[in-house]
């Protein structure tokens, strides 16, 4: 089968790969659509930074030359022994945590982080493949009223969705967005159906403001206003309830800190190394700053929205490619253009949609 597979950065290589058979609790997957998420670009450009390189994963067995992709949705081909016979032939969605199911994290339910936790796509092998194996605890039935295409974007929602579950955001307070990527524009719109009746949506690019106005923002304002911290506090009436950082950068950080109520809190979602805050203003300030990292019991609640309509990540979906385009009209395109939102790779042709 035809895999693209990651060798270093800005090396990927679309490769024919030897297929493989079903292990012991693991599916045969015959994959849809794969989202390019930006963990993905990250490692592409200028990785690895979650790859593991000298030392395979404990959980997948794989490092690097490995396949990318974890946001990704298919039909179960063939079952391993110990796997639900009635998971054969059905339409799935991915999950794509590893997890033990032994460690403390684990045993408390709280398997986002677990003491092995990586993601299928980048700590093993995933989803940018003609056909992916996946341990069967990672699959979520989808709804025969769900499409391949909304299913694929169902991983960062589900990134948004858990970050929104961290927060203490209640309908009716006011919060912001820094950052209108994908999950940003996620966040946007699962707030808004929570009730959050002011929301207010933060970016440099204007096409993404727009849209995040069009997704159920309040007001969008440009990350680059010398006046968005005062602005932000005067529309929020002295101060905002919380702030979720999606961009990653400090600049965003320490406006997302000094625009918020005393009381208030910033959610980390964005992905960032070392930066640095006024720890004087958040004690004397009395803020919370809470990390969100993946996702845990998520994807059951997210696919009854889909089911009901209530919500359409289909509105994401910038392009749909195949893999033999992924690299150049791909990851090289979203480095360069900010117009583009969720770039789709269907490596299956027969279970593409229109």
């Amino acid at each position: 089968m035809k895999a693209l597979r990651w060798h270093a950065a800005r090396d990927l290589r679309l490769s024919q790969v030897q297929l493989r058979q079903p292990g012991l609790g693991q599916v045969l997957l015959q994959v849809a659509y794969c989202g390019i998420c930006g963990s993905d670009l990250h490692e592409y450009a200028n990785g690895p930074h979650s790859i593991p390189q000298q030392q395979a994963h404990p959980l997948s067995g794989c490092r690097a030359p490995l396949t990318l992709g974890h946001e990704f949705c298919g039909q179960v081909l063939a079952l391993g022994p110990g796997v639900d016979p009635g998971l054969l032939g059905q339409r799935v969605v991915v999950e794509p945590e590893y997890r033990c199911g032994q460690c403390r994290y684990c045993q408390a339910g709280q398997y986002n982080l677990c003491e092995s936790m990586g993601f299928i796509g980048l700590m093993g092998d995933g989803g940018f493949a003609e056909q992916a194996l996946v341990p069967a605890y990672m699959l979520h039935r989808l709804p025969d009223s769900v499409s391949f295409r909304q299913a694929a974007l169902l991983e960062p929602a589900a990134v948004a969705c858990h970050a929104l579950n961290q927060s203490s955001l209640q309908p009716g307070a006011s919060c912001a967005v820094f950052g209108l990527g994908p999950i940003g524009l996620l966040l946007v719109m699962l707030a808004r159906l929570r009730g959050v009746e002011r929301i207010y949506a933060v970016d440099l690019d204007p096409g993404r403001r727009q849209l995040a106005l069009e997704l159920g923002a309040t007001q969008a304002l440009d990350g680059a206003a010398p006046d968005l911290r005062q602005r932000l506090r005067q529309l929020s009436d002295g101060g905002l309830d919380s702030a979720f950082e999606a961009a990653g950068s400090q600049q965003t950080l320490d406006h997302a800190l000094h625009s918020l109520r005393k009381g208030g809190e910033a959610v980390l979602v964005g992905l960032m190394g070392q930066v640095q805050f006024d720890a004087f203003h958040l004690v004397n300030n009395e803020l919370r700053l809470l990390g969100s990292v993946g996702y845990r019991d998520v994807y059951p609640p997210l696919l009854e929205l889909l089911a009901s309509k209530d919500l359409d990540l289909s509105r994401l979906v910038s392009r749909c490619l195949s893999l033999e385009q992924a690299v150049t009209e791909g990851f090289e395109v979203l480095l360069q253009d900010k117009r583009q939102i969720k770039v789709l790779v269907n490596p299956s042709p027969a279970l593409a949609e229109a």
